[in-house]
């Protein structure tokens, strides 16, 4: 048996905890440490990478015109989109650190479950997922840099990133990674990696209502800033939505294939963020609060994209310029 029904029910375990967090974090205001959090984040995180082929990365590259267009959209166009609707928030390195760091890399986890359900070409973004992950590691530094120049450089000098990128990203990276590589000679690896399908959605809501216990007490203090960010994130997957269709039309991709790359371009990695806005030295705190904001704001949208680019015909491509 899959984890697939679970998978397709996911959002429902997802707000009340989100619930369950808002309202110990405002009664009663705890202090959480953050190995608390950074344990189950570590756990989901290896379970994920688990999910993702890394051993297609090769393969991948091979989708030639939808990775081509997947890494347009995610890493020239979406950019451009985040650093303009970033001038609707205030002005505070901590709160525009969140956003960019939470925007500007796509998901590779729940977006395929999403691409499923929502008539995409799961296979699509299956392949996707290895090059999106590896490729936004490296692009993530360049881009906060070129959007927020010195300031980036003084709180990567200040925080532990790498210690954090070692132990939270690259541990559970080449855990994944071996891990494959044993289940396809190892009866019992193999097992163990079908018991991990179901490891994410629990992961991810304790996660989810440890964070909003420790930040909902300061998320109180910060609502006009909040509200402006609450507006962005609920603005950014209607201009991911524009940029698909309109690349789906201009590159002639399959229907299947163009929902594939907008919900790539709507969902973003926000737990792949997390550990790095966790690690950040005191009075960044806000970073954090964005970031855990974001996925809150997206499951909603995603809901909207769910009900929407199944139903509607402007991601048909005119008769007879079809691609596979």
């Amino acid at each position: 048996m899959t984890s697939r029904p679970l998978q397709e029910i996911q959002v429902w375990f997802y707000l009340p905890a989100v619930g369950l967090g808002v309202g110990l974090g405002v009664g009663l205001e705890p202090d959480v440490p953050d190995w608390l959090i950074l344990t189950p984040l570590a756990l989901l995180l290896y379970a994920t990478f688990v999910q993702v082929p890394l051993t297609r990365l090769p393969g991948a590259v091979l989708e030639g015109r939808f990775m081509a267009a997947a890494g347009l959209g995610n890493f020239f166009l979406i950019p451009a989109a985040v650093w303009a609707l970033s001038w609707l928030v205030p002005p505070e390195p901590a709160i525009l650190l969140g956003l960019y760091m939470v925007l500007l890399v796509p998901c590779t986890d729940w977006f395929i479950v999403f691409s499923h359900l929502g008539r995409g070409d799961a296979k699509l973004a299956i392949a996707s997922t290895p090059l999106l992950l590896l490729t936004q590691f490296v692009l993530l530094p360049l881009y906060l840099w070129l959007f927020m120049g010195e300031t980036f450089a003084e709180v990567i000098r200040a925080g532990p990133f790498l210690q954090v990128f070692m132990l939270l990203i690259g541990l559970p990276l080449v855990a994944a990674a071996l891990t494959q590589r044993f289940s396809a000679r190892h009866e019992r690896a193999a097992r163990m990696v079908g018991w991990l399908e179901w490891l994410p959605v629990p992961a991810l809501a304790i996660v989810l209502m440890l964070i909003a216990a420790a930040h909902a007490g300061e998320a109180i203090h910060h609502v006009w800033g909040l509200e402006r960010i609450v507006v962005v994130f609920a603005l950014y997957p209607i201009v991911a939505a524009a940029i698909g269709i309109a690349m789906t039309r201009q590159l002639h991709l399959s229907a299947a294939a163009g929902r594939t790359l907008t919900f790539s371009l709507g969902t973003r990695n926000s737990f792949v963020v997390l550990p790095f806005v966790l690690a950040l030295p005191d009075g960044w705190e806000m970073a954090g609060t964005v970031v855990v904001l974001q996925p809150l704001v997206e499951l909603l949208a995603m809901l909207g994209y769910l009900r929407i680019l199944p139903r509607c015909n402007w991601l048909e491509p005119p008769q007879g310029n079809v691609r596979d």
